[in-house]
């Protein structure tokens, strides 16, 4: 299977791949605007937009909207991320339209209407709220505040409360036109879906569409750092991160591979010496994250208070091992194993299909061949994934402890003292 990609003259790229045998179709419009692309006056306004697009436009009700979707059998829903939002849907094949039409309308003609913006305020503070009571979430939240402090891409996507409260109608408005324009977008489908549809969709529901857009986009800048909640939970988190490699370097996949035989799975060195010989915790992993232009590779346990300290020790003496000595071969082809099976299984879902393609082509302006992508990572050496644990290790550590109370702060200035920064 190959995917066909259109571009509208107004900019709007259409791609698509179809799979005959499939009786439905995944979705929907991806937006270059996220989180990372609001000023401070704004944190968490893409994601309360996201909300307020399901709240009624000039012709639909909130009910409207999910009555129309529902009476096909479909699916509607929409998420928000540092770099991107998106609005999508999967229907039976044939309703494509029926779902394009009602993601156009929200794109274009939301109301905003104030009684509904208060509503999704509190539906929004109650997100918030759970999160406090999450302390992984809170640990995650506290390490990309260490990784990136005071600037967009350290901050919570949700937002805080006081900032959400903030948020104007205006303010919606004003953020929808400066950043969602047709040179931002892109509309993916997979599945059922047929090419030649979708772009005769796309013509009469985006066509007009006008470009106002793009604003700034501040550049991440990573610094590392130590922060603690002295919160007591049941168990306490522990959060460590590095500088990685963003979405566009070549070594992207080579800190894949690393995260993989770090603490991707069972075999990994993280879980057979955390959890399997020295029983410190029930579950440990590790994951390489990235942006257009840096990335985050992270290790999360959570463990006994008491603990804490001990982990610390083992899972710095596994970084840096790595960083000394490198991987073994079959490591390497362990992980490689892992990250390929993992791709080709994410490609048998058209939703993922249709999120991958379009994230594609918001980042590289193309749609990669899975060929490709399996070829790059099998060209990962040894010696690739150490030189990446060494950059890791250039930089000081991100540091959050969560959950132990009072000697939280101890513990990650204690972690961020073990792993700083190896010239």
């Amino acid at each position: 299977m190959s995917a066909d990609v259109t571009r509208l003259a107004n900019g709007l790229i259409i791609v698509t791949e179809s799979t005959p045998h499939l009786e439905t179709s995944a979705l929907g419009v991806w937006v270059d605007a996220g989180a990372r692309h609001e000023r401070e006056d704004e944190h968490g306004l893409s994601h309360l937009l996201e909300h307020m697009a399901f709240k009624g436009t000039a012709t639909r009700s909130t009910q409207d909207i999910a009555e129309e979707i529902e009476a096909v059998g479909g699916e509607l829903n929409a998420a928000t991320g540092l770099e991107s939002t998106a609005y999508f849907a999967r229907v039976l094949k044939g309703d494509e339209g029926v779902a394009l039409g009602i993601v156009a309308d929200i794109l274009q003609n939301s109301t905003f209407a104030d009684e509904e913006l208060e509503k999704e305020r509190e539906v929004i503070l109650q997100e918030i709220a759970g999160t406090l009571d999450s302390p992984d979430d809170i640990a995650f939240d506290l390490v990309h505040d260490a990784a990136f402090p005071n600037q967009p891409a350290g901050r919570t996507i949700l937002g805080t409360p006081k900032s959400v409260k903030s948020i104007s109608r205006n303010k919606l408005k004003d953020f929808l036109a400066e950043r969602y324009h047709p040179r931002g977008m892109v509309l993916a489908g997979a599945g059922a879906i047929r090419h030649e549809d979708a772009v005769r969709h796309a013509e009469a529901l985006f066509g007009g569409l006008s470009n106002a857009g793009p604003g700034a986009e501040e550049p991440a800048s990573y610094t590392g750092g130590v922060r603690s909640s002295p919160r007591k939970f049941e168990q306490a988190h522990l959060v460590l991160g590095f500088e990685a490699p963003s979405y566009r370097e070549d070594e992207f996949f080579a800190a894949q591979v690393l995260s993989g035989l770090l603490g991707g799975g069972m075999s990994s060195r993280l879980f057979q010496e955390v959890r399997e010989r020295r029983g410190l915790c029930y579950a440990i992993y590790s994951s390489a994250w990235g942006l257009k232009d840096t990335g985050l590779f992270a290790v999360h346990a959570a463990t006994g208070a008491g603990m804490v300290g001990e982990l610390i020790d083992v899972v710095s003496d596994e970084i840096d091992r790595m960083a000394d000595a490198g991987p073994k071969d079959a490591e390497v082809a362990r992980a490689k194993a892992q990250l390929k099976a993992g791709l080709m299984m994410s490609l048998e879902s058209s939703s993922a299909r249709a999120e991958q393609m379009a994230r594609q082509m918001l980042l590289h302006g193309r749609v990669l061949l899975t060929s490709d992508i399996l070829a790059a990572v099998d060209r990962v050496t040894a010696a690739e994934v150490t030189n990446v644990a060494r950059r890791l290790r250039r930089k000081d550590v991100s540091v959050a402890v969560v959950g132990a109370g009072r000697k939280s702060h101890d513990l990650a200035t204690r972690a961020g003292e073990r792993l700083a920064r190896v010239a």
